[in-house]
């Protein structure tokens, strides 16, 4: 893969090889290249790959590889649970995108729509320090979503095994008709909203770039809820019931509450391919 200068005393300096490891996840996005020419890339580089099987999980395959460089080729549920094994390594993070929607990879100035390109990061990569959320110990690199969509993605979860269009019609029905709000308080303060989002670092919420963001290392968490829109390094959601319904980097889960929402700036190191720097 490479070496890297290390001192051995007296300003003598020696070197190490620098090992990389990709984990593709097949099964992730729609359309783009074959999983295998992926992989086949990687290799081209030196890199060791992983192509996940049914019942792998990608933190647990990450951990388990001792690699100083680790990538994922995923969708954005598939890059924290990486992620959160480089902080912890303090080794180097490669964003491959090869989902559906690619947020993080965009908003990382990556095209994409082009994974073989961002497999370059391996190879002449320029290192980008970014932040990152925590909703308690659960880390996000995007966004948490609290409320009516939240909802969607648990019921469109429910239904991913039948890709019928009366199941996603159903789903989208039973979310826009809900009208009750969450009952929770921000920071000690009732709210009453039925969506709550807490992103790492501000979106634009301006056309044509709604839902992008302009930096990944402002060192802030956003809050929106309709018609306010809070910035803060920590907030703390509680909810009566107990437990809310969330969708982290638009995966489902269930936040036991309160829950603390954090951030970590700049704790990342984010590789990525040196004309996108």
């Amino acid at each position: 893969m490479g070496r890297t200068a290390h001192s051995a005393g007296a300003g003598v300096p020696y070197f190490r090889l620098v090992s990389a490891f990709l984990i593709v996840n097949p099964r992730s996005g729609r359309g783009g290249p074959d999983p295998g020419r992926l992989v086949a890339e990687a290799r081209k580089l030196g890199v060791e790959t992983h192509l996940l099987g049914a019942g792998d999980d990608p933190g647990d395959v990450a951990r388990n590889s001792g690699a100083d460089v680790l990538g994922i080729a995923g969708g954005d549920g598939s890059l924290a649970s990486v992620a959160e094994v480089a902080l912890a390594r303090d080794a180097s993070f490669v964003c491959v995108p090869f989902g559906t929607r690619n947020h993080f990879a965009r908003d990382l100035g990556l095209d994409r729509n082009d994974p073989l390109a961002a497999l370059q990061a391996f190879a002449d990569g320029k290192e980008r320090r970014i932040d990152v959320g925590r909703a308690d110990d659960r880390l996000f690199l995007n966004n948490v979503s609290l409320g009516v969509y939240a909802r969607l993605v648990h019921r469109r979860e429910r239904h991913r095994r039948r890709r019928q269009t009366f199941a996603r019609l159903r789903a989208w029905a039973i979310v826009v008709t809900q009208r009750h709000a969450l009952g929770i308080t921000i920071d000690g303060e009732h709210v009453e909203a039925r969506i709550v989002l807490v992103a790492n670092n501000a979106y634009v919420l301006d056309l044509p770039s709604i839902g992008e963001r302009d930096r990944l290392d402002e060192g802030r968490l956003h809050l929106y809820v309709p018609g306010d829109e809070r910035v803060a390094e920590r907030f703390v959601i509680d909810a009566a019931a107990g437990r809310l319904q969330a969708a982290v980097d638009g995966e489902p889960d269930v936040l036991e509450t309160p829950v603390d929402f954090r951030i970590e700036p700049r704790a990342l190191r984010v590789l990525v391919p040196a004309e996108r720097s």
